[in-house]
């Protein structure tokens, strides 16, 4: 991302953030709430624009293609970046239709039924649910149900991943088993978290970018920005002190 500013009819969410998230890197978004963590993930993946008062401007790459083409189709964006927000809803149904619903949509041929079973291993569900694709995905825990989402999205072979306070609200347990997937995630995709969770940020990223009011007050490697912060504003976050 570079000079990337969303606003919502007044002040900018964000204003002129730039931003590269390397292939395989896990990047970690923090800052206060209101800062723009959430406003950012979904600029990167053209997904403000569903909002009708948003304006955003700069430009987003994503291997190699300008996302903010007049000729780029955002659904296409949307389809190619997997996005977990933190309030994401199943669809109606059965763990089945959950997973392959975006593979229908986008002509998927093959066998999708091996498809779940694929990704819901991956993603550590297909042994919890003994194999039942007919089961309704209503009946999952809160936990799965994250880990539900997330196997959409690799459903898709979706290159890039964006997650929005993926362990929120989560037991120890279920949330251990969703940075175990963040990180097995990363092998082969960009992988982008919006956290109010400290801990989190520095147990799972390797990469950690402070928002505050807006704008990127500072980004770099995780145990750098945590231990010798460059910016007064960020040590002042991570000590409790921006209120």
């Amino acid at each position: 991302a570079a000079g990337l500013t969303v606003r919502f009819g007044g002040r900018p969410a964000l204003a002129g953030v730039s931003l590269d998230i390397p292939r395989g890197e896990i990047v970690a978004l923090i800052g206060p709430s209101g800062s723009g963590k959430t406003t950012l993930l979904r600029a990167l993946c053209r997904m403000n624009e569903l909002i009708p008062a948003a304006v955003t401007t700069g430009s987003v790459r994503f291997e190699g293609t300008e996302l903010y083409a007049p000729e780029v189709d955002p659904a296409e964006v949307r389809r190619r970046i997997g996005v977990v927000l933190q309030d994401a809803a199943l669809f109606p149904g059965s763990i089945f239709h959950n997973v392959a619903f975006g593979p229908r949509a986008s002509g998927f041929e093959g066998d999708l039924h091996a498809l779940a079973e694929e990704v819901l291993a991956t993603v550590g569900l297909w042994a919890e649910v003994g194999g039942d694709l007919d089961l309704p995905a209503s009946a999952l825990s809160a936990g799965q149900r994250r880990r539900l989402c997330i196997a959409r999205t690799l459903a898709v072979r979706a290159p890039g991943h964006h997650l929005d306070e993926p362990a929120s609200a989560l037991d120890p347990v279920a949330a251990a088993r969703i940075e175990s997937l963040i990180h097995s995630l990363a092998d082969n995709v960009a992988v982008v978290v919006a956290t109010n969770d400290l801990r989190l940020a520095a147990r799972v990223s390797n990469v950690t970018a402070l928002l505050d009011r807006g704008e990127l007050v500072e980004c770099g490697p995780t145990g750098t920005v945590f231990t010798n912060p460059r910016s007064e504003r960020t040590e002042s976050y991570l000590t409790g002190r921006i209120p």
